[in-house]
């Protein structure tokens, strides 16, 4: 089980093993769901309908945009900010776990509350996420604009944009977006944990552990419902995030369609409510749904699997020692 659990046979693992785990599970989830995350980011940053009615627009659907941006970029473009975003992975899933798994405990040391409790994982997963963002805030913008980019690009390398982005906009580029991110990932990350518990719960009681043994499969899909969840109840302000993110990027984006540059957050949310409307707050929430489903799943499927493993070795560890 994800977080501290006072009950547990095993014990706690130590903070290296929950950071490993986090990081394994950021890094193998983040090159299966990279595609989902390019198609996601081009349809949040196209001003134009997403709709084939519109003749400019140059993304329809999830099909027609997989297939255009093959056709006019190759394979590769679906893996585009491939090395900053797993690096964003592995140091978010890192930062992240090992707060959630100090915080729970520190709420079952100093508090009264039960740290299984939905409501506990809720804020508990909500300052741990907040935490992993402000660590890799700068590596998640880096992300977006090497993947939001077409062609020619604007950067050729991950140091000629770091050097071009701070050479040419100043350090606090690479915290553009810092104050939606924050708003959105606490909610985002809580409900993620907070409905991971519930599922959890739910599915042993429609199916007891007796009668089935498929725990790994039962950590994919709580997982997965749980992402659908949280994705759809905060999606506006990630899309509000990505819209910032590439302030200052205009050049890279002029291929692309219409291009705009927003003042701040409040803004931001003006603009495309008067510009696109209401649905334009929901821009590519189709393949932002499908990869939340895929992305929370795996990751929580992979670091159940690596803390699992862990806590095997140890047990392995332990039996040879009574042996000898």
């Amino acid at each position: 089980m994800v977080g501290y659990d006072p009950e547990s046979k095993h014990g706690p693992l130590t903070s290296t093993e929950v950071a490993i785990s986090g990081s394994a599970s950021g890094m193998v989830t983040r090159v299966i769901i990279s595609p989902m995350d390019v198609l996601k980011i081009r349809f949040q940053l196209q001003v134009e309908a997403i709709t084939a009615k519109n003749p400019q627009s140059k993304y329809h659907g999830i099909l027609q945009a997989t297939w255009r941006i093959f056709t006019e970029e190759g394979v590769q473009a679906f893996w585009k900010g491939h090395i900053p975003a797993q690096l964003l992975s592995v140091g978010y899933g890192a930062v992240q776990f090992v707060s959630f798994e100090g915080l729970t405990k520190f709420v079952h040391i100093a508090t009264s509350f039960n740290t299984r409790d939905p409501a506990v994982h809720f804020v508990c997963g909500g300052l741990a996420a907040c935490s992993a963002t402000l660590a890799i805030q700068p590596l998640d913008t880096l992300r977006t604009r090497f993947a939001a980019q077409g062609e020619p690009k604007v950067y050729r390398n991950l140091r000629q944009a770091v050097v071009t982005m701070y050479k040419t906009e100043g350090p606090w580029s690479f915290y553009r977006g810092l104050t939606p991110t924050l708003v959105a990932v606490f909610p985002y990350a809580g409900l993620q944990f907070a409905f991971y518990n519930i599922f959890q719960k739910v599915y042993v009681y429609m199916i007891p552990p007796a009668e089935t043994s498929t725990g790994n499969f039962k950590n994919l899909v709580c997982g997965s419902c749980a992402g659908i969840i949280s994705k759809t109840c905060t999606y506006p302000l990630d899309l509000f995030k990505k819209r910032l993110q590439v302030g200052g990027f205009e050049q890279a984006r002029s291929a692309f369609g219409e291009v705009r540059t927003y003042k701040g957050f409040t803004d931001c949310a003006w603009s495309i409510l008067r510009e696109e409307g209401f649905v334009g707050f929901f821009k590519g929430l189709s393949p932002s749904m499908l990869k939340a489903a895929f992305s929370t799943g795996l990751t929580f499927f992979w670091y159940e699997f690596f803390c699992s493993t862990f806590r095997s070795l140890k047990i392995s560890g332990m039996v040879e020692k009574k042996q000898e």
